[in-house]
């Protein structure tokens, strides 16, 4: 299976509609990956607070439009990272949207831990409730979404429903970015599981991003890393080694809780 993770530079003198053309055309660009994935809140910036309210859009929006047409044209499953969703009774949600290779959306999932300790997008934004598995034709993939990486029960549930591959999209400060590293591979050493997290570049509300996007196998092992510009990382994976992972290091058989 091959992965392609695109690691997005947010220029605050860029458009948002500038930016979903751009975008569009990278995931173009990715023809004859089986699985592209996008990072979190990437028509904004993810800590670009003000802008939530007046950039939302209702899930089949124009970056809906966009991504689901980009899917179908390059032929792949894309998780179009997330977006600010304005929900029919106003609510605002950071929302995930998953296509299929026909433009489809399979999937969406909203955030459930939203980040700010009382304040940004803790306090703007309404929290998802739900837990989202999708089958792929080679694998079983998990939806989290940034600040989710720090909670390991989420991904718990995700495993315990099935997931074999859990794709992370983010917009992680490069001041964690330690932290962003260390936490995607914990959750790949302990769920015997590939993760794909996918981070931003550049600065957003003059918080400066951490980039670093990574893909780490069930076994715990780098991949691939990105830099801290713009960059797409695309690395064959083999699903097959989450079952011998599990098998040969049955560790999941012993949970207790």
């Amino acid at each position: 299976m091959r992965a392609s993770v695109i690691q997005i530079a947010v220029d605050e003198g860029e458009s948002v509609e500038s930016r979903r053309r751009r975008v569009a055309s990278l995931v173009r660009d990715q023809a004859g990956a089986d699985l592209v994935v996008l990072p979190e809140l990437w028509t904004t910036g993810a800590f670009a607070f003000e802008e939530f309210g007046s950039e939302a859009e209702p899930l089949e929006g124009p970056t809906h439009e966009a991504m689901a047409k980009a899917a179908s044209d390059a032929g792949v499953w894309l998780h179009a990272g997330s977006i600010p969703e304005r929900a029919p009774d106003g609510t605002l949600y950071n929302t995930s949207l998953l296509f299929s290779p026909s433009g489809e959306r399979a999937a969406s999932y909203r955030k459930i831990h939203r980040f700010g300790f009382d304040k940004g997008e803790a306090v703007l934004m309404g929290r998802g409730e739900d837990l989202v598995t999708v089958r792929l034709p080679e694998t079983t993939v998990g939806l989290a979404t940034c600040y989710d990486l720090r909670f390991p029960e989420l991904f718990r549930g995700l495993v315990d429903a099935g997931a074999e591959t859990l794709l992370i999209p983010a917009g992680w400060p490069e001041r964690r970015r330690d932290h962003w590293t260390l936490l995607a591979r914990a959750r790949a050493v302990e769920n015997q599981a590939f993760v794909l997290a996918c981070g931003t570049a550049g600065t957003h509300a003059r918080v400066p991003q951490a980039g670093h996007s990574i893909v780490v196998d069930p076994w715990g092992q780098v991949l691939a890393e990105a830099g801290a510009g713009e960059e797409v990382l695309t690395v064959e994976l083999d699903p097959r080694k989450v079952a011998v992972t599990r098998e040969q290091f049955p560790a999941l058989k012993d949970r207790v809780l």
